[in-house]
C-alpha cells in the first residue's frame, strides 16, 4: 500500500469513528459518555448526588467534580457543605472510587447592568466558574463537550462566560429548572426565579438544555425497598435519608442528571429560542419559545419509571448480594 493509500484510509477510519462516537444516544445532544460537573445547594431534599454517584461508578457519565452552593431556601453553606461531604464520604467509605472532592462557591446573584448588555456585566469570579473553567480545559473535546449539570441557580455558569468568553465552546448546560408551557418553556420556580440574569447570560451564550419534566421522586426509594439497600454506609445514608426528601411535585433536582446519563428518560424535547433580556426587577428568567431553529432544548416530557429502575440496578452492579445460606453458590465444574 502507498503512503498516500495508507494515509487516505487512516483519515477515513477516523472521520467514521468520530462520527459513531459523536451521535447521541438519545433525544438530547450529550449522553452517558459526557463528563459531568454537578451544580447544587443542599444534598437532602431529593436523590441528583446519589445518581450522579451511582451512574458515575456503574457506565453513567464520569462525575468529574462538585460545586456546593447556596439558595434562599438553604442558605447557610457551611451546613449545605457538611451534609454533600457526609454522601461523599459514604461513597468513599463503600468503596467506591474517583469521587472527587466539594468545591464549595457560595456567593450573590449576578446585577443586571442598567444597558441591559451582557457583556457589560461584572463578574463574581466564584470558585464555581472557575472550576468550569479548568474542568472544560481538561476533559472537553470537540465532540464530547463538559455537562455542567445544576440544581440550583445558574450564577455561576454565567460567571464562567464573564471570566472566559470561548468556555461555551467547551461546555453543555443542562438544567432542572422551570416548566413547559403551551408555547415552549419558563424560567421560573424551580431554580430559574433565583438569578434572572444569569439565567439570559446562560440561555443566550451558552448552548442549554432544560429539563421541566418532573416526576414523584419519592418512588425511587419507596420505604417498600428499603431493606434491599446494601449494608454498608452508602446503603445507611440512603436508608436515612429516605425519609427527609421532598415530597413535591417538582423538587426533583436529579432529573437533570437522569437526561443525560438515562437516554431513555427524555421522553419529549422540543428546540427553543430564549428572549434576550429581561426587565431590571424580573422575578423569572426570560420566555423559551418552541421553534424548529430554536438553538436550545427543553425536555417537556420524562419517563419517571425509568429512574428509579436505574438507581436500583446501579446498587445492585456495585454492591452485589452475597449467596443467601439457604442458596450457596453452585460449586466450581471439575
Amino acid at each position: 500500500m502507498t503512503a498516500l493509500a495508507l494515509a487516505l484510509g487512516m483519515i477515513s477510519c477516523s472521520g467514521e469513528r468520530n462520527l459513531g462516537s459523536s451521535s447521541p444516544h438519545g433525544l438530547l445532544p450529550v449522553d452517558e459518555r459526557n463528563p459531568i460537573l454537578l451544580f447544587n445547594d443542599g444534598v437532602k431534599d431529593n436523590w441528583q448526588g446519589e445518581y450522579a454517584i451511582l451512574l458515575s461508578s456503574s457506565g453513567g457519565p464520569k462525575l468529574a467534580g462538585i460545586v456546593v452552593g447556596t439558595s434562599p431556601n438553604l442558605p447557610v453553606i457551611e451546613d449545605n457543605q457538611r451534609d454533600w461531604g457526609r454522601l461523599v464520604q459514604a461513597a468513599h467509605d463503600s468503596g467506591l472510587s474517583d469521587i472527587p472532592d466539594l468545591t464549595v462557591s457560595p456567593g450573590d446573584k449576578l446585577v443586571r447592568p442598567p444597558t441591559g448588555d451582557i457583556e457589560a456585566t461584572m463578574a463574581n469570579r466564584s470558585p464555581g466558574a472557575q472550576v468550569i473553567g479548568r474542568l472544560s480545559k481538561e476533559l472537553s473535546l470537540p465532540y464530547r463537550p463538559l455537562v455542567v449539570v445544576t440544581g440550583g441557580r445558574l450564577t455561576d455558569v454565567a460567571d464562567a462566560y464573564l471570566m472566559d468568553r470561548t468556555v461555551v465552546e467547551r461546555v453543555v448546560v443542562v438544567s432542572s429548572l422551570g416548566s413547559a408551557t403551551d408555547t415552549g418553556g419558563a424560567m421560573s420556580d424551580p431554580n430559574g426565579e433565583m438569578d434572572p440574569w444569569a439565567d439570559v447570560i446562560v440561555t443566550n451564550r451558552f448552548r442549554y438544555v432544560q429539563v421541566s419534566a418532573f416526576y414523584d421522586q419519592l418512588m425511587d426509594v419507596p420505604s417498600s425497598l428499603l431493606s434491599k439497600l446494601p449494608d454498608n454506609a452508602f446503603g445507611r445514608w440512603i436508608r436515612d435519608k429516605q425519609s427527609k426528601v421532598w415530597d413535591l411535585p417538582k423538587a426533583a433536582d436529579q432529573v437533570a442528571v437522569l437526561a443525560v446519563g438515562v437516554p431513555s428518560f427524555a421522553a419529549a424535547v422540543d428546540r427553543v429560542s430564549a428572549a434576550a433580556t429581561v426587565a431590571a426587577d424580573a422575578t423569572a428568567g426570560p420566555e423559551l419559545l418552541s421553534g424548529p431553529n430554536g438553538a436550545g432544548w427543553l425536555v417537556r416530557r420524562c419517563n419517571g419509571a425509568e429512574a428509579g429502575k436505574r438507581f436500583w440496578q446501579a446498587l445492585g452492579e456495585l454492591f452485589p448480594s452475597p449467596p443467601s445460606p439457604a442458596s450457596p453458590a453452585a460449586p466450581a465444574a471439575p
